[in-house]
């Protein structure tokens, strides 16, 4: 199990490589169903995974010149707060034992991953129904609106999804940049790694006293995801972007189904 949990790590950078977002939400599921990781602790790992393997990314992407910082930080101030109060309000209020049904006990952990299943379903929907609606257009201005409220917003909501499950909000990113700042396809990318990569360390660094880490599997699993990240980058030159979004899509729509049967019908 755990070499298709290194397997899968190498996926997940591929996927951030070449679309900016979509890997890390795979990253939470792997670490529970083939590491036997905790749903909290996965978090945690998740998102110094995800902030490393997006730096990495990142980096490639500012040498290039795809970084647009206006909306790094745009996004990224809010974020960063609103990852703070996720990780040291939000989730400690939570109980670990929440309610049963007949059977199952519907705890903590049990809700993690049914709310981290629901964004998988709401994402893989939205990565399938928007794929072709996301391509670049030719000749599109990169001149940018004033939608600054828009963005905190998003940004707010997406530091809130960071800091409950350690997932990037990639998919939620880029369609907003491309929407709302007029960012070519590529640099949309670019500046959604430098976004995950600051929201994603700094939740890490808000859960170091909360979550006990194997540095082990930890910094193996972040370099797999990092080589990943390189790897699809270079696919990007080549593929079109928008075509494995879709595909994507399909394949996060059934790991959220497995998730929610294993959880809900297969738990006991």
């Amino acid at each position: 199990m755990e070499i298709a949990g290194y397997i899968a790590a190498v996926f997940i950078g591929i996927v951030l490589g070449m679309m900016g977002g979509g890997g890390s939400i795979l990253t939470v599921p792997v670490l529970v169903y083939l590491f036997y990781v905790n749903p909290l602790t996965a978090t945690t790992y998740s998102l110094f995974i995800v902030g490393v393997t997006s730096m990495m990314g990142g980096a490639r992407a500012y040498a290039k010149k795809q970084v647009d910082f206006r909306s790094v930080t745009e996004f990224g101030i809010p974020s960063i707060f609103a990852i703070f109060i996720a990780r040291h309000f939000l989730l400690p209020a939570i109980p670990e034992q929440i309610f049963s049904i007949g059977k199952i006990d519907f705890t903590k952990d049990v809700l993690l991953m049914i709310v981290f299943a629901l964004l998988m379903l709401t994402a893989s929907i939205f990565m399938i129904l928007n794929a072709d609606e996301i391509k670049e257009k030719p000749g599109e201005s990169q001149e940018k609106n004033n939608k600054i409220l828009y963005l905190a917003i998003l940004g707010f909501s997406i530091g809130i999804i960071t800091g409950l499950l350690g997932a990037g909000g990639g998919f939620l990113i880029i369609p907003a940049l491309i929407l709302f700042m007029k960012l070519p396809m590529k640099t949309a990318i670019g500046t959604s790694l430098v976004i995950i990569s600051i929201n994603s360390i700094f939740g890490f660094l808000f859960s170091l006293k909360q979550t006990p880490l194997d540095w082990q599997i930890l910094l193996l699993f972040t370099g797999l995801s990092v080589a990943g990240i390189y790897i699809g980058g270079r696919f990007a030159e080549k593929i079109q972007g928008y075509t494995l979004k879709k595909w994507f899509g399909y394949f996060v729509l059934i790991m959220a189904i497995y998730i929610i049967i294993k959880e809900l019908l297969l738990k006991n």
